[in-house]
């Protein structure tokens, strides 16, 4: 952990050590509170909470927390010749804590009250084969409800007021990230959220970076004909370029709630998609009619027979990424499938951290305990997929000495069998 994290721009050198021990212990028991994790050690604990504690000051933020790892992480899409950065907001709940101060309205129940938290927006680096390579950037804000004195209507609020600019920002950082690897290709990958005319905008000024974002809305678009036509039905009528078996992830079953409709659960499953796709113009919102169109390729993928009891996979992708054959389609198709891996992530940090479980006196506090936990869950991520892919790594890959040793002591004392190249190290 002392190269994830070792060396954050905190203003004392003293609180860079501090914040390497407080993961290391943190990272042994990920899903206990620091007082656990810290297991009577009571120094280890009054450190702990005179770090997250400290009075609020720009050094000791979340983005100087973090900044380490994502030096790490950069270095690591430096390795890669094409890098998916995935982008994805997660509510993080604590209307529990009644005393803490700072916290945003995440969302309102059917009777009105409201719960209280933070959002979470993360960018997260994956290869082109899917493996963790880190968190870019990571901002956690307090959602604000629209002042009733406000009377603008919402084409008239300016992008950066609107939660919406998490995305434009993320992807102006990873511009200035592409900056340090010409020879790596980085697409910005995003669910429908990510769906709105300024971020197409924002990507044409300056496009190092592609986009490939899940369709949301079925845009006015026009042909080269001058023919003015529908997204959705226009691709979906277009001729057929080929089918691609694509795997769909399990989906857990999730309740309604006042923004979203509920969700049957879903085993894991292989769908054979049928695959369309043109370029076309997006015409921008009436509202915007002094801006130009943007022209951008538009993929169709729909399962025409999906097994019985399940809803068929139909998807409509936009892209900045050039289109020329169906294996291009295919890759699109492929990269897009990647973009659960923030989904997992997020459940991680939920499940397996239990970062909503913390319990601090302002938000501030809390933003620095969750800064820390995303790098855990990227590491308990990391380490899961690579036993998955390549089970005979050797573990000195990602453990320290001191931890192998640990390892082995924790294996013997508990008789359970551990991998030769382990007792060998």
């Amino acid at each position: 952990m002392r190269q994830e994290m070792g060396g954050a721009p905190l203003g004392d050198e003293r609180l860079s050590d501090r914040l390497v021990e407080i993961t290391q212990a943190k990272s042994e028991k990920p899903g206990c509170a620091y007082t656990q994790a810290a297991d009577g050690d009571r120094a280890g604990i009054k450190g702990y909470y005179r770090f997250i504690d400290n009075p609020d000051n720009d050094a000791l933020s979340m983005e100087h927390i973090l900044e380490p790892h994502r030096q790490c992480t950069i270095r690591r899409m430096q390795g890669q010749r094409t890098v998916l950065c995935i982008q994805d907001g997660s509510d993080l709940n604590y209307t529990s804590l009644s005393y803490c101060k700072d916290l945003g309205v995440i969302g309102t129940n059917q009777t009105g009250t409201q719960s209280l938290g933070l959002h979470l927006h993360s960018t997260f680096a994956v290869s082109s084969s899917g493996l963790p390579l880190g968190i870019v950037r990571a901002e956690c804000f307090a959602p604000r409800l629209k002042s009733q004195d406000d009377k603008r209507q919402s084409h008239e609020i300016p992008i950066e007021e609107k939660e919406t600019f998490s995305w434009v920002a993320g992807l102006r950082d990873m511009v200035k990230v592409a900056a340090q690897m010409p020879q790596t290709r980085i697409i910005s990958a995003c669910d429908r959220e990510a769906d709105f005319f300024e971020l197409f905008e924002e990507q044409q000024r300056n496009p190092v970076v592609d986009l490939l974002v899940r369709a949301k809305h079925n845009r006015t678009i026009k042909h080269e004909s001058g023919r003015v036509d529908k997204l959705f039905d226009s691709v979906s009528q277009s001729t057929l370029q080929g089918m691609v078996s694509v795997k769909i992830p399990r989906q857990s079953a999730r309740p309604k709630l006042s923004k979203t409709k509920a969700k049957e659960k879903q085993p894991s499953r292989k769908a054979l998609l049928e695959v369309r796709f043109q370029q076309v113009e997006l015409l921008p919102p009436n509202y915007y009619s002094d801006k130009s169109p943007i022209t951008v390729y538009v993929i169709h993928a729909v399962e025409s027979n999906p097994p019985e009891g399940c809803k068929s996979v139909e998807w409509f992708l936009l892209t900045t990424i050039e289109i020329k054959s169906a294996d291009d389609a295919f890759l699109c198709l492929r990269w897009y499938c990647l973009r659960w891996r923030i989904e997992d992530f997020h459940r991680v940090l939920k499940s397996g951290c239990r970062v909503e479980q913390i319990a601090h006196e302002t938000a501030e506090r809390i933003r620095r305990a969750v800064a820390i936990n995303l790098v855990i869950a990227w590491r308990i991520m990391l380490m899961t997929l690579l036993g998955r892919v390549t089970p005979n790594l050797p573990p000195n890959v990602l453990f320290s000495d001191i931890e192998l040793l640990v390892i082995k002591a924790y294996a013997k004392k508990n008789g359970y069998l551990y991998l030769k190249h382990c007792m060998t190290q």
